[in-house]
């Protein structure tokens, strides 16, 4: 294989460092294009897998960053008109037959996604005499043209934007993940994957720093530099363009995340708003993926063999004009079939006359659900809070939601007081057989809070026979009105892909905090970003009317991943 550095111009006459790998086979090829803010030569062994398949594979360094030079400005403008500077580049060299993937991963994968829909007038054309020599010489495209769109798209674990990656979709901002990737990458050229770390290690209370926004002041002795980004981060709050662009497109995406990863929302909404044809491959992994040392090894997928695979099918329009995917059912090695679809039916909904239903015999009964011919293989089972065969409320049906004193994001353990609770819990009886579920989650709650503004956080936990906890679900939001006043919320839990044991017992949280994962709502009213002064918040949890629904698999089709995927 031929491996060399060149350098690619872009609109302005920024050259931007590129790794080229080309087959030693000299024919034209599809290329595949990795723009990344984490260091091209991190990609130099997955260009060597792409190159020995018949692909050329190029990784580049995103302007401002590693090798390339410029200003970098996390999720701005310049990186649409980079990345179609690029692919047009690519498509003018001798050894490219004009067809282009575009992948990457978290923000390689933004840089996947605004490339592929940018206006097609953003992109540069180095022209059939720019070849690899010459711009590694540092030369220069001389004409523009529009061919700067790729063919197809592997998007995995996107971040799909500052608002995106910074705030839940219910408004809670993302504190310990943001400030983690800004003291990793903000505001330099290199990574250091660690500084987070060794700040806290300095400075344990760190994160609980007033005001949020001017954090990086107390940060950035530990890091040696300021942070001048970081406030700019919370000012932004345009969510869902790249998802509502995504529904303008017509070539093929392959979206790749983890039930597990912080950013499986974003994932799953933009295949499903996807306008051309979309998969979706949900494993039971976190932002890594397979990468991550504690992937379930039943669950393991060789994703590279996979991207090959639906690459070759999205190129040669064999992929049927469709969306649908797969999820894994946890750790089982069992994988769903899905497609998008509206909310399912509910299998059970007990009201005030039909409390004992059990939602945990949902399996019995679901094929009564089913209209005829409907293609629905999930179906919604609906868990009352306050009932014997629900969730059982064991205290906190009124309880304090205190910032000094916040239900931490990073300790599954429940206290046992009773008497000053911190959140309300509940637990259902065990589970008399195993439960499949693969799809989107919700709590629906009735509550009051004596704040004019208060989030109200989820947790789902599963407890196995033995008492262990693993983390099933979770999700916040925010929600303003008058204090007192009882409202009825919906909290979306994410999806889920699990296999529940028999004898397991789903355990719910509901909290006004969940730190230091997400930032302490002040309860004052202002702003939790620019807050200084904090003040509890009584709540209240009326178990009557409130319910946890989850996804339960009714009718069962397991799938192998890759031929779902690549069909």
């Amino acid at each position: 294989m031929n491996t060399r550095t060149v350098y690619v111009p872009t609109p302005d006459g920024t050259a931007l460092a590129t790794d080229v790998c080309l087959p030693d086979a000299p024919r034209r090829l599809p290329a595949v294009v990795i723009r990344t803010p984490y260091g091209r030569e991190a990609h130099r062994a997955e260009l060597r897998g792409w190159a020995a398949h018949g692909f050329a594979a190029l990784a580049q360094d995103v302007r401002g960053r590693h090798g390339s030079p410029g200003e970098w400005h996390p999720y701005r403008d310049h990186e649409r008109a980079d990345g179609a500077a690029t692919v047009a580049w690519v498509r003018a060299q001798a050894w490219g037959n004009g067809e282009v993937v575009a992948v990457g991963a978290s923000y390689a994968a933004y840089c996947a996604l605004v490339t592929a829909l940018a206006a097609p007038e953003a992109a540069c054309d180095a022209g059939p005499d720019a070849d690899l020599d010459n711009l590694h010489h540092g030369g220069a495209p001389d004409n523009f043209h529009r061919d700067g769109v790729p063919d197809a798209v592997i998007a995995a674990v996107p971040a799909l934007g500052l608002t995106e990656t910074a705030r839940e979709p219910g408004g809670p901002e993302r504190l310990w993940a943001r400030a983690g990737w800004w003291a990793a990458h903000g505001d330099r050229r290199d990574s250091d994957p660690d500084a987070l770390a060794r700040a806290l290690a300095d400075d344990p209370r760190l994160l609980e720093h007033l005001p949020v926004a001017r954090l990086a002041e107390r940060l950035a002795p530990s890091l040696g530099r300021e942070l001048p980004s970081w406030p700019g981060l919370w000012a932004d709050r345009a969510r869902g363009r790249l998802v509502a662009l995504g529904s303008t497109a017509r070539l093929p995406l392959l979206a790749v995340g983890g039930t597990r990863d912080p950013f499986a929302e974003d994932t799953v909404a933009l295949w499903r708003g996807w306008g051309g044809p979309s998969r979706l491959l949900l494993g039971p992994w976190e932002h890594r993926l397979t990468a991550d040392p504690a992937a379930p090894a039943r669950a393991h997928v060789n994703l590279g063999a996979l991207y090959v695979r639906w690459a070759r099918a999205a190129l040669a329009g064999r992929l049927e004009p469709t969306r649908h995917g797969a999820i894994a059912l946890g750790d089982s090695g069992r994988w769903h079939s899905t497609r998008p679809r509206s909310t399912p039916r509910p299998v059970s909904t007990p009201d005030a006359s039909s409390q004992d239903a059990s939602p945990q015999d949902a399996t019995a009964r679901e094929g009564a659900e089913w209209r005829p011919g409907a293609d629905r293989p999930e179906a919604e089972s609906r868990w009352s809070f306050g009932s014997p065969t629900g969730l059982r409320l064991l205290h906190g049906a009124e309880f304090n939601a205190d910032p000094d004193r916040p239900v931490r994001s990073d300790d599954l353990a429940v206290p046992a007081d009773v008497e000053h609770a911190d959140r309300c819990l509940l637990l259902s009886p065990p589970l008399p057989r195993p439960l499949d579920l693969a799809g989107a989650a919700v709590a629906r709650i009735n509550v009051t809070a004596d704040t004019p503004c208060a989030d109200w956080a989820v947790r789902l936990t599963a407890l196995d026979p033995a008492g262990r906890a693993d983390p099933l679900a979770f999700g916040i939001v925010r929600r303003t009105g008058p204090p007192g006043e009882a409202a009825d919320i919906s909290v979306p839990l994410g999806t889920l892909g699990r296999r529940l044991p028999a004898g397991t017992r789903l355990r719910a949280e509901i909290a006004g905090h969940h730190f230091p994962a997400h930032a302490r709502n002040p309860h004052t009213g202002e702003d939790p970003v620019t807050a200084t002064r904090l003040a509890p918040s009584r709540r209240t949890v009326n178990p009557r009317g409130s319910a946890l629904h989850l996804p339960v698999v009714a009718r069962r089709r397991y799938v192998e991943p890759a031929p779902e995927i690549c069909r």
